[in-house]
C-alpha cells in the first residue's frame, strides 16, 4: 500500500522561499534599485512601480509559468515551439545569466564595489584575479551536492545577509538623510519615470533567472518529500509568491533610500558607488567592511544558484557529461569572464537582455495563460515570429557605440523608430507581439472549429 505524500510545513515553505530569495537576490538587486532612487529623485514612486513590474511581477510570473506547466527548466518553457527552439533558447538564457554575463557579474560587482576601495591601487588587477578564484571556488563547493543547495543558501547565507541589510535599513530610516519628495529629478525621469523604471528592471535579469532556476527549485521541493507534479507545482508557486513579495519590499526600501541620499550626495555613476556612499555616511570606515560582506554574501548566493542551474539543465539535456563536470566548466568560465572587468560585462550584457527579454516575457505569459488556448503551438509560433525582428533591432540599438553607431546600426535604429511604436522606449516588440497574439488566437479558433466540425461529421457518418 502506497503511503500518503508528505505535506509541507510552514517551515518548509519558508526554506524554499528563502532559497528562491537567495537565488534571485544578487548584487544587481541591491545596486540597481538604489541607483534608480537617485535617478528618479522626487519621482521615485512611478519609477518604483515600473521597476516592480519587470523586477518582481515578471519573475513571479516566471515561477508561476514553471509551476503551471510542470516544467523543470528553460527547455520546457520553449518546448511548444519545438525541440530545436527550446534547446537554443535554453543555451542562450543560461549563457547570458551564466558564464557570459550574469555569473561573472556576481564576482565583479562584489569586488569592485565592496573590496576594491579597501585595496592599494597596485593590488587592483591581481586582487580581482585572487578574489574571483576564491569566489567561484566557494560557489563550486557549495553547489557540489545538489541536495545541499537548499541548506547552503536558504538556511545559512540568507539569514546572515538579511540581518546585515536590515541593520542598514534600520539606521537609514531612523536617521533619514533627507526628504525623498524634495530631491532633484534627472531629465529622463521627469516625464518617463515609469518606463525608465520598467527598463531598469531588465538589469536584475530575474525574469530570465526565474526560468533558469526552475530546475533547482523543483529539485529542492522534491528533496523535501513531494513527488506528485501538482503538489510540486503548488509548493513552487506558493514559495514564489512569498519570496518575490519580500524582494519587492526590499526594492521599495532601497529606492526610497537612494532618493533620500541625494540630500547629501551627487548623483552617482552607478548603484555600487551609491551604496558605498550610504554605508560610509552611516558607518564611516567600517561601512566598507559592512558593504563588502553584504555584497559578497548576496552575490555568492546568486552565483550558487546560477552555476547549479546551468549544470543541472545541461546535464539533463547532455547526460553524458556529469552534473559536477558541467558545474566545474561553468565555474571556470565565469572566473575567466569576471576578469574582463565589470564595465565590459555590463556593456555587452545589455544587448543580450534587450534581445532575450521580449521572448522571455511572451513565453512566460503564454505559459501562465496558455490553458485558454490549450497551449496550441500555432499561437506560440506566430507570437514568437512577430517578436523576433523587433527583438533583434532592440539588441542592435543597445550595443556599444562600435556597433550601434556604425552605418548599419544607425540605419536599423532609424527603421525601428520610424515603423515600430514605442521603439524609443525600448518596447518596439510590444505591438508586433500583440498583433501576433491576435493572429495566433484567430488561427487557433479556426483550427479548433474545423476539428470540431470534422469530428461531428464523422460521428454522424458512423
Amino acid at each position: 500500500m502506497e503511503l500518503p505524500e508528505k505535506k509541507l510545513s510552514t517551515r518548509d515553505y519558508v526554506v524554499i522561499a528563502s532559497l528562491l530569495f537567495g537565488l534571485f537576490f544578487g548584487a544587481g538587486n541591491l545596486i540597481f534599485p538604489l541607483h534608480l532612487g537617485q535617478l528618479a529623485g522626487a519621482n521615485w514612486f512611478p519609477a518604483m512601480l515600473g521597476f516592480l513590474v519587470t523586477a518582481v511581477a515578471l519573475p513571479l510570473l516566471g515561477v508561476l509559468a514553471i509551476a503551471a506547466t510542470h516544467a523543470e527548466g528553460v527547455y520546457d518553457i520553449g518546448r511548444p515551439l519545438g525541440g530545436v527552439f527550446a534547446l537554443v533558447f535554453m543555451v542562450l538564457i543560461h549563457a547570458t545569466i551564466g558564464p557570459m554575463f550574469g555569473t561573472p557579474r556576481t564576482a565583479t560587482v562584489s569586488f569592485t564595489t565592496g573590496v576594491l576601495p579597501m585595496l592599494p591601487k597596485d593590488w587592483q588587477q591581481g586582487g580581482l584575479l585572487v578574489f574571483s578564484a576564491l569566489f567561484f571556488g566557494a560557489a563550486f563547493f557549495l553547489s557540489y551536492k545538489e541536495r545541499k543547495i537548499t541548506t547552503a543558501v536558504g538556511k545559512v547565507l540568507n539569514p546572515i545577509f538579511l540581518v546585515l541589510l536590515f541593520f542598514v535599513f534600520f539606521v537609514g530610516y531612523l536617521h533619514p538623510m533627507g526628504n525623498p519628495a524634495a530631491q532633484t529629478v534627472t531629465a529622463a525621469y521627469k516625464n518617463g519615470s515609469f518606463m525608465n523604471g520598467f527598463l531598469q528592471g531588465y538589469n536584475t535579469m530575474d525574469a530570465l533567472a526565474a526560468l533558469a532556476f526552475g530546475v533547482t527549485v523543483v529539485t529542492a521541493v522534491r528533496g523535501l518529500g513531494l513527488k506528485n507534479d501538482d503538489h510540486v507545482a503548488k509548493a513552487t508557486a506558493k514559495a514564489g509568491v512569498m519570496a518575490t513579495s519580500f524582494i519587492g519590499l526590499i526594492y521599495v526600501a532601497l529606492i526610497v533610500l537612494g532618493s533620500m541620499s541625494l540630500a547629501h550626495f551627487k548623483l552617482s555613476p552607478e548603484g555600487g558607488t551609491a551604496f558605498n556612499q550610504v554605508v560610509t555616511y552611516y558607518f564611516g570606515t567600517a561601512g566598507h567592511a559592512v558593504l563588502a560582506t553584504l555584497l559578497t554574501l548576496t552575490c555568492l548566493t546568486t552565483a550558487v544558484g546560477l552555476v547549479a542551474a546551468f549544470a543541472q539543465d545541461f546535464h539533463r539535456h547532455f547526460p553524458k557529461v556529469s552534473y559536477r563536470a558541467w558545474l566545474a566548466l561553468t565555474s571556470f568560465l565565469s572566473f575567466l569572464t569576471a576578469n574582463f572587468g565589470l564595465e565590459q560585462i555590463i556593456a555587452w550584457s545589455v544587448p543580450m537582455l534587450m534581445f532575450l527579454y521580449p521572448f522571455s516575457m511572451v513565453l512566460i505569459l503564454m505559459s501562465v495563460f496558455g490553458k485558454a488556448f490549450h497551449h496550441d503551438p500555432v499561437v506560440y509560433r506566430v507570437v514568437v515570429a512577430f517578436t523576433t525582428v523587433p527583438a533583434v533591432l532592440d539588441m542592435f540599438a543597445a550595443f556599444p557605440a562600435v556597433v550601434s553607431q556604425s552605418a548599419v546600426g544607425l540605419a536599423l535604429h532609424s527603421f525601428q523608430l520610424h515603423y515600430l511604436p514605442f521603439a524609443a522606449m525600448g518596447l518596439g516588440w510590444l505591438v508586433p507581439a500583440a498583433v501576433g497574439l491576435v493572429i495566433g488566437l484567430v488561427a487557433h479558433t479556426v483550427k479548433t472549429r474545423r476539428a470540431t466540425a470534422l469530428a461531428k461529421v464523422q460521428a454522424e457518418q458512423n
